[in-house]
């Protein structure tokens, strides 16, 4: 069985420093409910994306942090990123 794996939490961290950016530069509250609306974005692409992976590369697909051992799981987390537009 093939496996790739996903930093999650790096995909995280990234996603919401882009929103802790978004809120800062906020001027309005039409900004903030822009800010608002992103993040309800990602939280319900993210499972879908993770899903969409699955199926695409046809493998187990696992948090990062939770293997150990195996020998090179493919990296899918470029993937991810791009799923859920980040940069």
């Amino acid at each position: 069985m093939t496996v790739g794996v996903v930093d999650i939490a790096e995909v995280y961290r990234a996603k919401e420093a882009e929103f802790a950016l978004l809120l800062t530069r906020a001027s309005a509250d039409e900004d903030r409910e822009k800010a608002l609306a992103m993040a309800r974005a990602f939280a319900r692409r993210l499972p879908i994306a993770l899903e969409e992976l699955h199926k695409e590369c046809g493998c187990l697909v696992l948090v990062k942090s939770a293997v150990a051992g195996a020998p090179h799981p493919r990296d899918l987390t470029p993937l991810l990123r791009q799923k859920v537009q980040l940069p």
